[in-house]
């Protein structure tokens, strides 16, 4: 699932499911031959988290003394539906950058 995830927000989807449905099922199929069904697979998501956090600590370099610091929105559905989110129940919140709001994480690099 952590693929999935990291493949989404590089490819620049809008919506999870429509990546999903049509691209991931339809064109990587051979990549991921055991792919569960969509629902079964938003089941899963959370259970990503752990590992995507620690995929980011093993990437991320050390200080030099210099840094720049950026943050990136990583938003896990559209601010219409925050009421009804479900995926990441009580870890996701709203944010701001300088394009406007978001209901998801910030990636600090």
């Amino acid at each position: 699932m952590m693929t999935l995830v990291v493949l989404f927000h590089q490819l620049r989807f809008s919506q999870f499911k429509v990546f999903y449905l049509y691209h991931v099922r339809l064109y990587l199929r051979k990549e991921f031959p055991n792919l569960p069904s969509y629902s079964r697979c938003v089941e899963l998501l959370p259970r990503s988290a752990l590992a995507l956090t620690a995929l980011f600590e093993s990437i991320k370099g050390k200080c030099t003394g210099l840094s720049v610091a950026d943050s990136t929105p990583i938003a896990v559905c559209d601010n219409l539906r925050i009421r009804r989110h479900k995926v990441f129940d009580g870890i996701a919140e709203r944010g701001k950058t300088s394009t406007g709001w978001f209901f998801g994480f910030k990636l600090h690099v």
